[in-house]
């Protein structure tokens, strides 16, 4: 059987999945988190729903929500990167030194960024594809083998970034900041790249079954370096944004963002199965935009941070919970 016998994959799969249940969770439960915090603050004696509040929570979301559009492809083809982070950090100093405060070295400086960033995914698919190291193991080693780059080239904030690129981390049109439409433009390619390409359907085949899908034609090991690939560059994309927020290049900008983690928990929290082959952009996208809104609530509320962590920790757990027992009762059928 070659490769071309299985056009379209979604038709030869049982792992195209149907995401409204999962999608329909999450918002209901931004909605539901919304309301909340709402009422609190204004129990409070402050105002939750203002321009400024929706600004903010989009800013907020927007590298998170890049990075986590790029962990989804990972996760569903049935792996991970911990490597994002630490990525994230290279790449803006990267962005800020090739662009030394001049217009002229944005186009290199983004191109660099890029070719940085897609030979670190291509490292790690073929570390998890050749070698057969486990994702968690191979992109938790690169991430050590850039953290140890980064600090050995760089002891504090490096380059600088012109006036014209930091308008992409702070300015806006009406209520929407430009991240924030940079953030729906990655959502949305992903989003086509999953539900209308012949890769999008092969992401789910391997995630569903890698050896069934080996065993139908599709080239797996192909397929898991491009999701990383892929994956690496959304961590580049953030990376960019963040350089334009801050004006220069920080080598812990990724690690104290906690992007790794947090990328992950968000992915998660959207109903994408960690064993791969169910899940979605759309419901990352609610995903992110519920852990923005929390910690929205949580700063107008001045809530200390032991506390932010335990609630993030009871909501991301009930979440995988909830999920888990929709899937358990759909088999017991």
């Amino acid at each position: 059987m070659t490769e071309r016998d299985i056009t379209p994959v979604s038709r030869r799969f049982p792992f195209r999945v149907t995401m409204a249940g999962s999608t329909q969770i999450i918002y209901l439960a931004l909605a539901g988190v919304l309301l909340v915090g709402w009422v609190l603050v204004a129990v409070d004696g402050g105002n939750f729903l203002t321009l400024e509040t929706v600004v903010g929570i989009q800013q907020r979301s927007a590298a998170l929500g890049i990075v986590a559009v790029g962990q989804t492809l990972a996760i569903l083809v049935g792996s991970l990167d911990l490597s994002v982070a630490y990525l994230i950090s290279l790449t803006s100093l990267v962005a800020a030194e090739i662009m030394a405060g001049q217009d002229g070295g944005i186009l290199p400086a983004v191109a660099a960024v890029i070719a940085v960033s897609a030979l670190i995914g291509l490292v790690n698919g073929l570390v998890i594809t050749r070698l057969h190291v486990h994702a968690f193991i191979a992109t938790l080693g690169v991430a050590l083998i850039i953290r140890g780059v980064v600090d050995h080239l760089y002891d504090g904030p490096s380059g600088s970034v012109p006036e014209s690129f930091q308008r992409l981390g702070y300015d806006r049109i009406g209520p929407v900041p430009v991240s924030a439409l940079l953030w729906a433009a990655v959502a949305v390619a992903a989003w086509f790249l999953l539900r209308r390409t012949r890769l999008g359907y092969r992401i789910y085949a391997v995630g569903g079954d890698e050896e069934v899908a080996r065993l139908s034609g599709v080239r797996t090991g192909r397929v898991i370096v491009a999701t990383h690939v892929l994956c690496s560059i959304c961590a580049g994309i953030a990376g960019l944004l963040l350089a334009g927020r801050l004006g220069a290049g920080a080598p812990t900008v990724g690690t104290d963002g906690g992007y790794d983690l947090e990328s992950i928990a968000a992915v998660v929290l959207g109903g994408t199965a960690l064993a791969g082959g169910k899940g979605g952009i759309a419901g990352t996208v609610g995903g992110v935009l519920l852990l923005a809104v929390l910690d929205s609530v949580f700063n107008q509320l001045e809530v200390n941070a032991f506390f932010k962590d335990v609630v993030r920790g009871v909501v991301i757990v009930a979440a995988v919970a909830v999920y888990a027992r929709r899937t358990s009762r759909r088999r017991s059928r």
